[in-house]
Formats: structure tokens, sequence, C-alpha cells
């Protein structure tokens, strides 16, 4: 028999923005007027938008609801940003999954981001939709991914995609997490790994307190982990002590950092503009870095709101989510053990 008391995470694209839990579930049933209120009431809060497009963009990807929207208002202007975080999402999914004509959707996906640019001029969603379609371009053929950087130690990327971002909303956390994508995807092995890092410790470094961007390098660091790991387990020799080096500066600084310069900041916002996945990377490392009464403070503010990145890189493989959640778990558990102890 389970456990009334047993703690149950609880995973949802729309994480503690309400409003948008109710217009996911809408587009999952096909019907889009919710989507089209919720953007309308959104207007130009372009921090908002673009978290609210993004996982609209990624649900409404796999129905049609975004083309029945589209049908019945041909003037709308927030269906043709929709539009374009639709194609995206299904550009890059034909691109992962090597489906035939996944160039071509490619091409049409670019094609409706330009646009809703020009339809939309002051809104930065076209844009990071453009970056988000970078990262397609593995070998930089385009030119406009061969810019070169604003920071001179940092590789030539889509840095004039992130400028025309950056011209319309100085707080682009999906921007900025779209060109770690890119610079972590189209370089090769550990020198992929080294640009990421350092182009999240770059941001990390000039990030205002209580901004979201405190917890980019985190992303870096658990992405070199779970390569790490990975290369352990192909060689079938995985190394218990792998861990270790998230009690080790860098990253154990940088958690602090985030801590205590970003989390500080997010009790004093609205739920619904705060990150599940930032605060379960924060939790991971700070958990990792046996900083467990810090990690406690960050589970507690998850509430029962889960994420399965970066646990998963603690399960045998990506496919055992049971083993990522049960991983959560218990690290949810012991912090708020040690925490109730040290008081």
């Amino acid at each position: 028999m389970t456990d009334p008391h047993e703690f149950r995470p609880v995973y949802h694209p729309a994480g503690f923005d309400d409003p948008l839990r109710v217009a996911v579930e809408e587009v999952h049933a096909g019907r889009w007027v919710a989507m089209r209120d919720l953007l309308a009431r959104t207007g130009a809060d372009w921090v908002l938008r673009t978290s609210r497009t993004q996982v609209l963009g990624v649900v409404a990807a796999g129905t049609t609801t975004v083309e029945a929207w589209s049908e019945e208002e041909r003037n709308s202007l927030d269906a043709r940003v929709m539009w374009a975080r639709v194609l995206v999402q299904r550009a890059r999914r034909a691109h992962r999954k090597r489906y035939y004509g996944a160039q071509d959707l490619e091409v049409l996906a670019r094609q409706a981001c330009l646009v809703a640019a020009e339809a939309v001029p002051a809104d930065p969603v076209p844009w990071v939709c453009l970056l988000a379609l970078a990262r397609l371009d593995e070998h930089q053929q385009r030119t406009e991914h061969r810019v070169q950087p604003w920071e001179y130690m940092l590789p030539p990327g889509p840095w004039g995609l992130l400028r025309r971002v950056w011209d319309r909303d100085q707080q682009p956390r999906e921007a900025f997490h779209r060109m770690f994508e890119f610079l972590n995807g189209c370089t090769a092995g550990a020198a992929a790994s080294a640009s990421a890092v350092d182009f999240g410790r770059w941001v990390a470094s000039w990030a205002p307190f209580g901004s979201a961007l405190l917890a980019l390098p985190l992303y870096a660091y658990a992405d070199s982990y779970r390569q790490q790991l990975e290369e352990a387990r192909r060689k079938g020799r995985e190394d218990p002590l792998l861990r270790r080096q998230w009690a080790e500066d860098p990253a154990r600084g940088d958690a602090l950092k985030a801590f205590h310069r970003w989390f500080a900041g997010v009790a004093h916002i609205e739920p619904l503009r705060q990150s599940v996945a930032d605060l379960s990377h924060l939790a991971f490392a700070l958990w990792a870095a046996h900083q467990y009464v810090e990690a406690a403070a960050v589970f507690e503010a998850l509430g029962p709101h889960a994420a399965l990145q970066p646990w998963v890189h603690l399960a045998d493989g990506p496919h055992r989510p049971e083993l990522a959640e049960g991983a959560f778990v218990r690290a949810r558990s012991q912090c708020l053990s040690a925490a109730r102890t040290s008081h």
C-alpha cells in the first residue's frame, strides 16, 4: 500500500504558471481560444510571453490547434508567432529523428519566423525561434551562424540573432539557453563542453542580481557531467567519484553564487515567473556539492513541482524516468532532513 504522506512530484510543462496550465490542457484538446486569450492578456510582457509561447509551441506542435486558429483568425499576429513556434518545434524534432523532408521543414520554419518578425517588430519571440533553428545548422553553413562573438574568448556563432533578441528584451532567458545549446552542439567533444561552460560562466559574470541567467553555468556542468557518465558507461567502468566535481570549484562556487544572487530574489517575484527547470538544476548542484541546507530551501521553493533534468543523469540511462524521480525524491528527503537537523 502506498504511504498517503509520501511525496509525489508533479510534472507539468506549465510549472508554476496556472493560467498557462489551463491553456496547455485546452491545446491538448484541440481548442485554441484559451491560448489566444492568454497571449492577449500577456501582451508585451516579453519575459512571460517568451516562456508561455515556448511551452505552448511544444504542446501545439503535436496537434493542429494553431492551424485551426490561423484559419479562423487570419489577421491574428499572435497566431503568426505561434505558427513560427510550432514549425520550429516540428523542424527540430524532424532533424533529431532524421526524418525525410526535415530540411524542407526547416526552410518553412525559418520563413515563418521572418514573417512573424516583420509582423510584430518589437516581439523578441521570432528571433528566439531563429536561435532555436540555428542548432540544426551543425556545420555553421549559414553566414548568420558564424558571427564573431561579443566576448573574444568565445567561439563564433549566431551572435547577431542573439543581439536582435537583446535589443527587444534584456532578460532573454530562453535566448541565452538557445545560444548555449548551439555552442554545445555545433562543436565537437571536449571543445563543445568547454565552450558551453565558458559561455555559461561568462553570462553569469555580468548577469544582475535576481537574474535566472545566473543558473546557466549549472546547465553546462550538468551536460558535461552527462557526457562523462556516458563515456564511462560505454567503456564499462563507471567512476563513482565523478560526482565529486560538483563539490569542488568552479562548480560549487557557481552553484552558491546562483543560490545567493539569483535564488535570493526568486521569492520576491510572482510564482508564475519562476522556472522549475532552473530550480531543479540549482537543487541538484547544491545537493551534489553537499550544500544540503541551501538545497533544502530550493526544494521547498519547488513545492510539489519537479523536473527529470538533471536527475536523469543519475539513472542508468535517459529512458528510465522512474529512476530519475527516485533520485530526486531521495535527495529532497536528505536535504530537508539535514535542514531540520541544523536548526
